[in-house]
């Protein structure tokens, strides 16, 4: 009897636990409070050319332009929620001379918006990776870059003697940071 009593209290005390709850107002307003601010690394271009692939053409040795389309900027969430790029650029070089690269964003209208210059140093026989400063595109500069549907690559090489020889490789890769509200 003593235990078919407790067994009772006890289904009685459980079953009155389970109507105990805690609530409050809900303020499904919150949601417009709501901002997630991701990143996002990705490799934007890279290249190797051999000194055969170099031609001169009066004015020092240049690499024929390469210009390369560029629709990152035609998806919309990307156009509309990125507030902040940065580019970095790697390159080896392995030529026996030294080099300008200049990579140059151009607009719809095939007007160039900006140009970036890297000047390589010669190849010494020694290990030649050059990290630039990171470039970073925010304001204006980030508007500017929105515009670009086009990049241009040229690759001058500086005077010097002999014939040309070696490698230039260049990677490159951007951190696109945005805003979703």
């Amino acid at each position: 009897m003593k235990r078919n009593l407790i067994q009772r209290i006890s289904v009685i005390l459980c079953t009155a636990v389970l109507f105990l709850s805690c609530s409050s107002d809900l303020n499904f307003d919150q949601v417009n409070d709501f901002k997630i601010e991701p990143v996002f690394v990705a490799n934007v271009a890279h290249f190797n050319v051999a000194a055969d692939q170099i031609e001169d053409d009066g004015t020092g040795h240049v690499l024929p332009p390469d210009v390369e389309g560029f629709d990152v900027f035609k998806n919309k969430f990307l156009n509309d929620n990125l507030i902040k790029a940065e580019l970095n650029f790697e390159i080896e070089n392995t030529f026996n001379r030294a080099l300008k690269v200049e990579i140059t964003f151009i607009d719809a209208n095939d007007q160039p918006k900006e140009t970036i210059t890297l000047n390589v140093p010669q190849y010494n026989g020694t290990v030649n990776i050059i990290k630039y400063p990171t470039e970073v595109f925010e304001g204006d500069r980030l508007a500017m870059l929105k515009q670009t549907v086009k990049v241009g690559f040229v690759i001058t090489v500086e005077p010097g003697t002999g014939d040309i020889s070696g490698n230039l490789k260049l990677k490159s890769g951007a951190t696109a940071y945005m805003r979703i509200e």
